[in-house]
């Protein structure tokens, strides 16, 4: 959505229409990719995560926090949203350690504890009548920027307001839903349990993208989340009522 202009105004015209307090989580992989592709920096994966060495934690900074997140600020502030953007660094909202060497060497990748949120300030901003939009960025502090998961950002963020909030948390993407068949648009499945996680997972018929939604999805349920929906970001003022539309994490 976000490397589309027309369809970046379109998804945040419906956010700007929803109601009550609420915080953006966005990401920018593929123009980082784009941006990194100009720049001579190839970009790594390793099961959908991005290898994030000296060079690209410093591209990364620079598109999710700088290019990204400002326009979409911009934007929702035209939308009559009061917007602002913050990485995890802002605030100390989101402290995070940088991942451990083990199978794989992520490099200045960011771990994060919903329990060291720093809620405190979440909550003066949305009480102020301000809409958070988080870039997918922590620190750790001692002064190095860290790349981490949007998927998981949104979903730490989730369990740490749930002890505020009722939590309805929301991933959105291109797609109407989690898959069956990749390409099969029809084929969206409506419900995901741990079992049929499993069963999905034995069958590889899920695509290395949507793990990591999934995953924190869960991490979400089981920490204080009411639920989880995955959907089509075309589908959010649908999917912010009871009429919702995608798949359901249980």
């Amino acid at each position: 959505m976000i490397d589309d202009e027309k369809n970046l105004s379109s998804f945040l015209n419906d956010f700007a229409a929803v109601k009550g307090p609420k915080i953006l989580v966005h990401g920018g992989g593929k123009i980082a990719t784009k941006m990194g592709d100009s720049l001579g920096l190839e970009s790594k994966y390793v099961n959908g995560r991005r290898i994030t060495d000296a060079a690209t934690i410093d591209l990364v900074t620079m598109v999710y926090g700088g290019l990204v997140n400002k326009k979409m600020v911009a934007l929702l502030q035209s939308k009559g949203c009061n917007a602002i953007g913050l990485t995890g660094a802002d605030a100390n909202i989101l402290p995070a350690k940088k991942r451990p060497v083990k199978e794989v060497d992520y490099g200045f990748v960011g771990d994060v504890d919903s329990s060291q949120l720093t809620v405190s300030s979440l909550q003066l901003l949305l009480k102020g009548g301000l809409v958070p939009v988080m870039a997918p960025l922590t620190h750790d502090g001692q002064g190095q920027m860290l790349n981490t998961n949007a998927d998981t950002i949104a979903s730490t963020l989730a369990v740490g307001l749930s002890t505020l909030y009722d939590v309805r948390l929301i991933y959105c993407f291109e797609k109407k839903g989690v898959l069956e068949n990749v390409e099969d648009e029809h084929s969206v499945i409506r419900l995901i349990t741990k079992d049929i996680y499993k069963q999905l997972l034995d069958g590889k018929k899920l695509f290395d993208g949507i793990l990591p939604k999934i995953d924190n999805a869960f991490a979400a349920i089981g920490n204080g989340v009411q639920e989880v929906l995955i959907g089509d970001a075309r589908d959010l003022q649908r999917n912010t009522t009871a009429d919702t539309i995608g798949t359901l994490i249980k």
